[in-house]
Parts: structure tokens; C-alpha cells; sequence
């Protein structure tokens, strides 16, 4: 089988995690920061790739000029911008063609002033973009009383106690003699803070002060609290691939370590650039990032996948299963800040990211194990207990899961200056609320247990009025349908039936003509399924989500399983080049080159087991 081929010698499956070019036009700028160009001209040792990388942004340039952050949308400003600034610095002429649709489609989008904030603080670190008009990040943040930096979600603060020390200590760093982006500027439009309505005022008043006080603090006080932040930050690195173990986060580290003077030597800055270095693929031609690795998220999924077909190799689910248990979380991430009598337990995401454990993960490894014995029973067996101990106290206040935090949700932070990269707040949703459902009933946890009522009314709750749920962590509606209606049907709830037939009367309504279903990341922006080509992960879904809202043997369920048989290629796998996992709304999206092999097979095995009873 297919997905049998792609498990690794000691167990675990991982596909690639690909994004859009932000990610090789910040390596670019990394370098710019590191060893700017003498005279220009980039030293030999990063010649080539920074070509490598110029050739893999304009790879994916749209026939506009611009460049978009997931595949067959439009182009994005933000992207864009990046784009423009790293191929200037790799040398692609301005006067080209390609710069030139890239600078009339920036211009278009509302010039180098439309681009989101954390673009332009790390233009401005350069003096590319005015530092008066970006957003301030106070390192003194670390200091607040009542654990305030933990309101925040735990992806943000990882990158903001960093980026706070780059800001605070790191000055203006150098760019070629003669480098700009002036052609960039929208003429038309000022410079300006980004602005909300309401708390925005207080927060752009708090951001004026703080500037203030960079400048004439006192200055012992900064630095108190710029080597708080630094402790922080390293802190978070022990037992970790990276500082959160993802792009943007572990780039902010380096910048910070250089900041503070650590020799290029230093055991924390090297092993730093080694593994930010480990998320490069570079071919003879060109090279590629991803934001950070997916080993437990595809493994748990594929085990699950294989387990519920039923005749997988035992020794290769034994391997799988070994792998998952040796990468359960033992050490106190922050999570432990609002749950602090909590015993550890559970998965991150990562290889290692033992400070921030992930509640998705966690469900989705404890319904892999369902499947998979290891090779050592009593210590699957306490592993297990102390994942679900972790999973059930993990829930908010309002009854949903969050993906690594509990109440983190206070909505003021979403009016503060740099928020609008839309990931300040980590809330409770459907989708991951539904999964952890069917891990905890499929572990014999009952409609009457007091967290599960509690998830069962959260999903009546946050359903939509056409039957629909929005999904957080995959595109869009498809995804956090399937998901709620497949932990409402585990749950054995009395109160989910009308609510699952009016879901599944949804999922038909949506349904493609050639049989599968295809949602495209627009409808994170307009609040509306938006319908796409259809792609093997969402049919699989679709397919899900009627099976287990009891829609079965119907005309739609036969088309959607025909889909997959037609299109399923000669080798086993399926074809998916279309985004269908979610980063941040609006803002970055993911393929997971993975999701087109599990979840099919998945959906088919799962289809022929209704279908035979």
C-alpha cells in the first residue's frame, strides 16, 4: 500500500509541510541581518542560495505580478511586499519584467503601506519602512503582573518576547549602499499606525508611550526586562527543536541571540541556526522552507488510517506505536501557567516541543493508539491515562478546546496595533472540540460525563444556521463539519440529532458536480463557503461527515466514493495541490502533503464498514 511505503525505517510517517514564498523572502531578510552584502555583493557562501530563493519566489509569481498565500488565490499585499524586497536584494532588477508587474500590482494593493504589521517592523529594522509608524513590542511585556503575556496565544508570544529584544537592543541594521523601497510607496496614502475601532485608541496611546520610554527610559529598568525576555525565550528552547519549534519564532531567536552579542560560536546561537537551517530543502535548482515539521500529527493520523482498514502489518503499527509513546510531553510548558496542578501528558505537534504540547495532536495520537499496541503495554497504558487526565482538564470555560491553551480568548488583544497577523487569540473550536469528543467516547467516556455534556452543548452552540461549522485548522467549513459531527456521533447525545441532519443536508448542499466536495480560503475572509475544485482531503470529508451524521448509502455518498476511486493514481496516491490546512485566517494557509493519502483511505475503509452492517 501506498502509505504503508511512505512509513520511515523507525516508524513514524512525515510529509512535507509547504506554504507560500514568505517563507524564502524571510530567509532573504535573515541574512540581510546577519551578514549584510559588502558593497553589494553577497559573500560566496550565501550567494547561491539566496538565488536558489529567488528563483523559488518567482516560480510562483501570479500572472498579475503579485503573489498569493495559498494556491489559486489572489495576490496578497504582505506576500507581495516580501517578495519584492528579497528579489531586489538577490539582485533581480528592478527595471525587469517580472518587478515591474510586482511593483504596479504592490501599488495597486495600496503600496508598502497596506502590508500587515510584522511586515513592516522587519522592514523597519532596516530602515526600509519608518519606525515611528510600526508597532512597538516592549520586552517589559515578560514583567507584567497577572500573567498577561499569557492572554496572548502561545504561537504569538513565542514570537513576540523575541522580536521585543531585536527592537529594543538590535538599532538599524545596514542594506546595500543605495537600497530603498521608496517606488513602493503609495503616494496617495500616508503613513499611520494600523487602526481598529474602540480599545484601538487606548492601545495606540499605550504604543506612543512606550516608544517614549524606549528612548528615555532609564536604562538599567530596559535592560532588566530586555534579559528577562532573554530568559524567557532560552528557556523555551531546552527540550525543544527551535523556540516553538516553528519558522517565524525560531528567526526572531537568532535575530535576538545576534543582538545580544552571542559569538557566532555560542552553543545557543549555532544550535539555533542548525535547526532553523533544518527546515530548508535545497535542491540543484532551487530550494524551499517549511514552517516547522508535522511527525506526530501525520504519523497519529496514519496509524489511525491503517488501524481502521484492518490489515495493517502488526509490527509496523507496533513500530508506529513505540515512535508516538517515546514523544509523549513529560516536562511543564506554558500551558501549566493557568493549569499549574496539572500532571503533564500528551503530544506536541513537532518532533520536540515539549513547552507547548498540542491538544489536536494529543486526541488524534490517543485514537491512533486504539489501533497500535507497542511493544511495552504498561507503559502505553499510563501514557495513555495521563494524555486523557491532561485532554480532559485542558477544556475552557465555554466547553470547546483550544489548540494549546485554556481561556485564551480575551478579545482586547485583538485591538492591539500588531494583531492584525490574526493569531493573537488561541479560542475554543469546533474542530478540535469535535475531535477531542471522539477520542475521549471512543475511550469509554460517556454522554453523561460532565466534559463531555460540556462539548456536546458547545458544538449545538457554535453551529451556524445552515447546519455548517466553521473549521480553525483546515479549510474551511467542510473541515470543522466533518470533525463536529463526527465527535457529536460518538458522543451517543440524545440532543445532537437534529442538529446532525441539518448539518448533513448542508454537506449535500455543497457538494461538487463531478462527486467531491472543494472549498477554496476565501470564505475565511467573506464568512461564506466558498466553493473550489474538488480535492481528495476535502471529499474524504465530505464523506466523513455524512457517515457519521448517518447519512448512508446515499446517492451523494456513492458519488463521493466514485470520486476517489476515479481519481486515485496508479501508484496509490491521490493528486492535491491546493491548500487545504489552515495556519492563520486570512493570513497563512498549508498544504499538507500528506492529508491526500490518509484521509481518503480513511473515508473508503470507513465507507465499507457502514456499508457491511
Amino acid at each position: 500500500m501506498a502509505l504503508l511505503d511512505l512509513q520511515r525505517p523507525d516508524g513514524h510517517w512525515r510529509g512535507d509541510l509547504l506554504a507560500d514564498t514568505t517563507l524564502e523572502s524571510d530567509y532573504v531578510l535573515l541574512q540581510l541581518w546577519l551578514d549584510p552584502p559588502a558593497d553589494g555583493v553577497w559573500r560566496p557562501q550565501h550567494r547561491v542560495r539566496i538565488a536558489k530563493a529567488c528563483r523559488s519566489i518567482l516560480s510562483r509569481q501570479l500572472p498579475d505580478g503579485g503573489f498569493w498565500i495559498y494556491p489559486g488565490g489572489p495576490a496578497d499585499v504582505s506576500a507581495s511586499v516580501k517578495a519584492y524586497t528579497a528579489l531586489k536584494l538577490g539582485g533581480i532588477a528592478p527595471e525587469s519584467e517580472a518587478m515591474r508587474r510586482l511593483r504596479d500590482r504592490i501599488l495597486a494593493l495600496g503600496g508598502i503601506q497596506s502590508a500587515n504589521s510584522y511586515v513592516k517592523m522587519n522592514l523597519s529594522l532596516f530602515g526600509l519602512y519608518p519606525r515611528a509608524y510600526v508597532p512597538t513590542v516592549p520586552p517589559e511585556l515578560v514583567l507584567l503582573p497577572g500573567h498577561m503575556l499569557y492572554e496572548m496565544s502561545s504561537w504569538t508570544r513565542a514570537i513576540v518576547v523575541p522580536l521585543s529584544i531585536v527592537q529594543t537592543a538590535g538599532g538599524t541594521r545596514p542594506v546595500p549602499a543605495g537600497f530603498h523601497l521608496n517606488e513602493l510607496i503609495a503616494e496617495a496614502k500616508g503613513f499611520a499606525l494600523p487602526r481598529h475601532d474602540g480599545p484601538s485608541v487606548l492601545f495606540h496611546q499605550i504604543d506612543r508611550a512606550v516608544k517614549v520610554w524606549q528612548r528615555f527610559g532609564i536604562r538599567q529598568l530596559r535592560w532588566s526586562a530586555v534579559r528577562a525576555a532573554e530568559k524567557w525565550m532560552l528557556d523555551r528552547t531546552r527540550h525543544s527543536e527551535g523556540l516553538g519549534a516553528v519558522y517565524p519564532s525560531m528567526m526572531y531567536l537568532i535575530m535576538a541571540l545576534d543582538v545580544l552579542g552571542y559569538p557566532k560560536d555560542h552553543p545557543d546561537l549555532t544550535k539555533a541556526l542548525r535547526q532553523f537551517d533544518a527546515l530548508l530543502t535545497e535542491t540543484e535548482d532551487g530550494l524551499y522552507f517549511q514552517p516547522c515539521f508535522s511527525p506526530v500529527w501525520d504519523t497519529a493520523y496514519a496509524t489511525f488510517a491503517l488501524g481502521e482498514l484492518g490489515n495493517a502489518p502488526t509490527e509496523r503499527l507496533q513500530k508506529a506505536a513505540d515512535w508516538l509513546i517515546g514523544r509523549e510531553v513529560r516536562h511543564r510548558g506554558d500551558w501549566s501557567v493557568k493549569r499549574p496542578n496539572l500532571v503533564p501528558g500528551g503530544w506536541a505537534f513537532e518532533y520536540e516541543n515539549e513547552h507547548y504540547p498540542d491538544i489536536d495532536d494529543t486526541a488524534m495520537v490517543l485514537l491512533a493508539l486504539m489501533h497500535a499496541n507497542g511493544s511495552n503495554p504498561a507503559r502505553q497504558t499510563l501514557c495513555e491515562g495521563r494524555a486523557l487526565n491532561w485532554l480532559v482538564n485542558m477544556q475552557s470555560a465555554d466547553g470547546g478546546w483550544a489548540a494549546f491553551d485554556v481561556d485564551n480568548d480575551w478579545a482586547i488583544l485583538n485591538k492591539v496595533p500588531f494583531a492584525d497577523h490574526n493569531a493573537m487569540l488561541d479560542p475554543t473550536c469546533p474542530d478540535i472540540t469535535g475531535r477531542v469528543l471522539e477520542a475521549l467516547c471512543r475511550r469509554n467516556y460517556g454522554p453523561a460525563n460532565d466534559a463531555v455534556r460540556r462539548g456536546v452543548q458547545y458544538l449545538l452552540q457554535t453551529q451556524q444556521r445552515d447546519g455548517r461549522w466553521w473549521g480553525r485548522w483546515g479549510v474551511n467549513y467542510t473541515y470543522g463539519t466533518f470533525l463536529a459531527l463526527r465527535g457529536m456521533r460518538a458522543s451517543g447525545d440524545g440532543r445532537a440529532a437534529n442538529s446532525m441532519a441539518k448539518a448533513a443536508r448542508w454537506i449535500v448542499s455543497v457538494q461538487n458536480l463531478d462527486g467531491g466536495w472543494g472549498e477554496t480560503c476565501e470564505g475565511y475572509l467573506t464568512g461564506r463557503f466558498t466553493p473550489g475544485p474538488s480535492t481528495p482531503s476535502q471529499t474524504a470529508w465530505g464523506i466523513l461527515a455524512l457517515l457519521a451524521s448517518g447519512n448512508r448509502g446515499s446517492v451523494a455518498l456513492q458519488r463521493a466514493v466514485r470520486y476517489l476511486i476515479d481519481t486515485q493514481r496508479k501508484d496509490g496516491e491521490w493528486e492535491e495541490p491546493l491548500a487545504t490546512g489552515t495556519g492563520f485566517p486570512n493570513v497563512f494557509y498549508l498544504r499538507y502533503t500528506l492529508y491526500r493519502n490518509y484521509f481518503p483511505l480513511l473515508a473508503l475503509r470507513e465507507t465499507q464498514l457502514v456499508l457491511a452492517q
